[in-house]
């Protein structure tokens, strides 16, 4: 815990944010942190609440609370609170792999059971876990740590995202010989091109990468398994494969599909394109990505996104911040309420409304939330070119568990580029059937039950391409778990 009495003598204070119209000019991360005096004020919120079930990761009503990493949360705010910060850091490492990323993009799984969060404001966990790992880069507490003998074992991990990064870490650090091959021209899967620079500066990407290099892992882009290389050629020369591909086959729109009409494209594709331009600019500012081109561009446009989730929140920033002349976000669920019910009580995770960055971005510009709830697409109008240039909407509501249209409230506005952010449905099937793994009902990789291998010896799986879809600190937690399934399939028992 922290002070024995700070959750009482203190409010919470979250990092700051730079405000809309100014980081609306630029991609760079618009969060601002607190002095190391005020961050040891929030962990003294830390209580003695006996059973701390921030670190719980326990399901309730279907939805988990909790760090789904276990991370020792009293220990390291007790720290922070003392002045202890290497210390701190420590107790972090101990079960979180990458701080940096959950720390920037985690919606905060612990913070919706702090027991502060009861009858107050929970602890800023999230921010403090931030705090913890940037100090330690800054203060030089992060050295490779590099095996002292290795075990003769080789894996090769397929996909970079954090679930791939987790597996490589934890089997490198352990004494195997681990290279991670990935697809695109850099490593991190959706941590590089699903989420948006102003969310996860890529520096930071590429700051773990060269660390984990020094430590060993070897890197291998631009290499397509599945089409580029064989899975013969990796069973012959690896001791176990591990497949961390995402689930990254996105969910169509019955009423537009991407390239066969025109300004019509799927979130990832969309985010995918704007950050690798940013990456070629000068600068990570909006004048900057103008020039160089090469991308999706929302200027001057009626944009509609289609989803209510996290990419439907990155692609709103991200058009707003290429100069679109209007963003509407169309959800098909209806709007959660602003405070909890009564049938949603604490420590249950919050069915409440989130208002995220794009959206306050969108009210700022606009004046109003850009978001229309219990809406989708019915149609899509386009011009003599098959431009998209409108389309129709119309009021949906669930009816003995099936969705419904609402008659009469169709709706025509205008649109010129359409985003689909509608989640995904699975894993893509080449690699799947390219290793000959079985998938499930839901599209992602059969493994074992209660575990990782799938249906071909020495072959493995974590992440979104196991799990499906799912948060950035669960891909870490089923790349751990992963980790130790492997090697004692290796080594007859773990070590890690």
């Amino acid at each position: 815990m922290g002070k024995m009495t700070g959750f009482l003598e203190y409010k919470r204070c979250s990092n700051g944010d730079i405000p809309p119209k100014e980081r609306l000019l630029n991609f760079n991360e618009f969060h601002t942190m607190l002095s190391e005096d005020k961050r040891k004020e929030q962990a003294a919120r830390c209580m003695d609440c006996g059973v701390p079930l921030c670190q719980s990761a326990m399901e309730l009503s279907g939805m988990v609370t909790g760090c789904p990493l276990h991370n020792l949360i009293p220990e390291w705010n007790d720290e922070i609170y003392n002045g202890h910060n290497e210390h701190a850091f420590s107790r972090l490492a101990k079960t979180s792999n990458f701080p940096e990323f959950t720390g920037r993009v985690c919606p905060a799984l612990c913070e919706k059971a702090c027991m502060c969060g009861q009858y107050d404001d929970a602890v800023t966990i999230h921010d403090n876990e931030l705090f913890l790992i940037e100090n330690a880069f800054k203060k030089g507490y992060i050295k490779p740590r590099i095996p002292g003998r290795r075990s003769g074992k080789h894996i090769a991990v397929i996909g970079s995202g954090p679930a791939g990064l987790a597996v490589a870490d934890d089997l490198n650090h352990r004494g195997h010989s681990v290279d991670v091959f990935e697809r695109e021209d850099r490593i991190g899967g959706l941590l590089m091109y699903g989420i948006p620079n102003m969310k996860l500066d890529k520096k930071v990407i590429e700051r773990r990468q060269k660390l984990m290099e020094e430590e060993g892992v070897r890197f291998f882009t631009s290499i397509n398994v599945g089409k580029d290389m064989k899975s013969k050629e990796l069973l012959d020369k690896y001791d176990a494969i591990v497949l961390c591909c995402g689930a990254k086959k996105a969910r169509e729109l019955p009423a537009a599909e991407p390239g066969k009409v025109g300004g019509v494209y799927f979130a990832v594709d969309y985010l995918t394109q704007n950050t690798k331009a940013v990456l070629r600019a000068t600068d990570r500012s909006v004048k900057a990505l103008k020039e160089v081109g090469g991308y999706v561009n929302a200027e001057g446009k009626h944009v509609v996104i289609v989803g209510g989730g996290d990419t439907g929140n990155d692609c709103i920033g991200t058009a707003l911040r290429q100069g679109a002349a209007s963003v509407t976000a169309l959800e098909m669920m209806p709007q959660p309420p602003k405070e909890r019910s009564n049938s949603n009580p604490w420590p249950e995770w919050p069915k409440t409304l989130k208002t995220d960055y794009g959206h306050e971005e969108a009210i700022h510009l606009f004046g109003k939330d850009p978001r229309v709830f219990e809406t989708t697409v019915k149609k899509v109008n386009t011009d003599k070119k098959g431009q998209i240039n409108s389309i129709e909407t119309v009021k949906v509501a669930f009816k003995d568990g099936k969705l419904t249209e609402v008659s009469g409230s169709e709706k025509t506005i205008p649109c010129d580029l359409l985003l689909i952010a509608a989640g995904f449905v699975g894993c893509e099937d080449y690699v799947t059937d390219e290793f000959g793994t079985k998938r499930g009902a839901r599209g992602t990789v059969d493994t074992e039950e209660g575990g990782y291998m799938t249906s071909k010896k020495k072959v493995f799986s974590a992440g979104d391409m196991r799990r499906g879809q799912s948060l950035v600190v669960w891909a870490i937690s089923e790349g751990k778990a992963c980790a130790k399934e492997v090697d004692e399939f290796l080594m007859g028992y773990t070590g890690i």
